[in-house]
């Protein structure tokens, strides 16, 4: 038995433009659905929604990888080796790490998701990730097929790409962009100018890194918008607001047929 292809990573490192959506319904059902949806990557999110790891792993055998379904991206709650040791464990194919500020905080994000002597992380010799002992070649060959994401969400960790950006292991870089226009002074308000002059250096700088860009984007004008100055991989709606969205149309329209 062999680790499954990561057809998401190597998609980031051929730079093929990818389209995800981010999930925080916490719910295997709604995993399974719009796994097979036709999006590219889908975030399974554990720091802005109550998602823990015994869901996520109901979520990710719902997700079983293969031609059909999107491919998996959890997201720890934190960029903590033992968040990160137990989702790897549980078979989470690729990891966001939030607010990674540094290239330090980029080396460790990466080192805990290596085994030893390359990194930190704990080693099991039967667990999910490696379908319970039966890929005898996991521990050898897991960072081939291992995608690691980091979240750019200051200003200051924005300057810091070039650096974060040299780190090995470091597959692509997702710019947080509520975060990042808090850190500039306009809470929840990505769309103005300072905020979307901050999002777009740090675009550039990740291209003048080489290293493709994320983001998340509801909105579809601004997705397409973003697509086009060049993300490679952009969230392009939440689960929940999609839930939230279809269940007040259908009743407003209903509301507007019986009073009409």
């Amino acid at each position: 038995m062999q680790i499954p292809r990561n057809a998401f990573k190597k998609a980031l490192a051929e730079g093929r433009p990818q389209i995800g959506l981010w999930s925080m319904l916490c719910s295997n059902i709604a995993a399974e659905i719009i796994a097979t949806a036709g999006f590219d990557w889908v975030v399974l999110d554990t720091e802005h929604s109550p998602n823990e790891l015994p869901m996520v792993l109901q979520q990710l055998q719902a997700m079983q990888i293969d031609a059909n379904t999107a491919t998996p991206v959890v997201r720890p709650a934190w960029n903590d080796p033992i968040l990160i040791k137990r989702f790897l464990d549980i078979g989470a194919p690729n990891l966001i790490l939030p607010f990674v500020q540094d290239e330090n905080e980029a080396a460790a994000a990466v080192s805990a998701t290596r085994y030893p002597p390359k990194g930190i992380r704990g080693v099991s010799m039967s667990q999910r990730a490696n379908r319970y002992g039966l890929v005898a070649d996991y521990h050898k060959h897991v960072e081939e097929e291992l995608g690691v994401l980091v979240q750019v969400e200051t200003l200051a960790a924005v300057n810091r790409i070039p650096a974060i950006a040299k780190q090995d292991g470091v597959d692509g870089i997702f710019i947080g962009p509520a975060d990042l226009s808090a850190d500039v002074g306009h809470l929840g308000n990505a769309a103005h100018p300072e905020a979307q002059a901050a999002i777009m250096k740090a675009l550039e700088l990740c291209k003048a890194a080489g290293k493709p860009a994320g983001i998340l984007a509801p909105n579809e004008e601004d997705a397409k918008r973003y697509f086009d100055a060049g993300f490679t991989f952009v969230a392009v709606g939440v689960d929940q607001g999609l839930l939230t969205k279809a269940t007040r149309d259908i009743v407003r329209r209903f509301r507007s047929h019986l009073e009409g």
